[in-house]
């Protein structure tokens, strides 16, 4: 019944997801593409209502609004609800998953001896001096989603009105016919 209604909530969706993921394309956040290619939205409408949700890999959430380090911020993580605490694990995170290591050999970083050659295979210790950093640094916020969400938020209640308004003329209009 709510065909206008879907359409434009659709189209609201798939906006903030191309605006997002071209986002984490331009701000270099883009490495692996698994957070690229998990943004999705689920849009549930029934006679009497709708839902929407947008989706993502978890760890989506921290790249968009950023977390907080134990001892430096970055001046648009003054909002976020995350911060790494003193006692975060963080370093046994990279110890069990290599995460940073991976990341670092990915990217091609290597250490250097005192004669200023690349030294082979550190990547573990590599790994271990950028959780280090992440945790006294924190994570500075991308709003790689939050700002495609927001601007398109701006117009969609009479969008939605609109299209509602749409869906109320076609259903006079199928009443009004004798079709009911």
């Amino acid at each position: 019944m709510l065909k206008n209604v879907k359409d434009e909530l659709n189209r609201f969706s798939k906006y903030v997801i191309s605006q997002s993921r071209a986002n984490l394309t331009r701000g270099k956040k883009n490495g692996s593409k698994e957070l690229y290619n998990s943004l999705d939205y689920n849009l549930n409408v029934s006679p009497n209502s709708f839902g929407l949700s947008f989706l993502m890999e978890e760890y989506g959430l921290f790249q968009d609004q950023g977390v907080k380090g134990t001892k430096s911020n970055y001046i648009e993580n003054k909002n976020t609800p995350f911060s790494y605490k003193q006692s975060s694990k963080i370093m046994g995170f990279e110890y069990h998953t290599g995460t940073f290591a991976k990341w670092a050999k990915s990217k091609n970083i290597r250490l250097r001896d005192k004669k200023g050659r690349f030294k082979k295979g550190n990547y573990k210790s590599i790994g271990f001096v950028i959780a280090r950093s992440v945790k006294e640094k924190g994570v500075k916020a991308s709003l790689f989603f939050t700002k495609p969400f927001e601007k398109a938020f701006k117009n969609l209640d009479k969008d939605i009105i609109e299209a509602y308004r749409l869906d109320v003329e076609e259903l006079l209009k199928f009443t009004t016919n004798g079709n009911n």
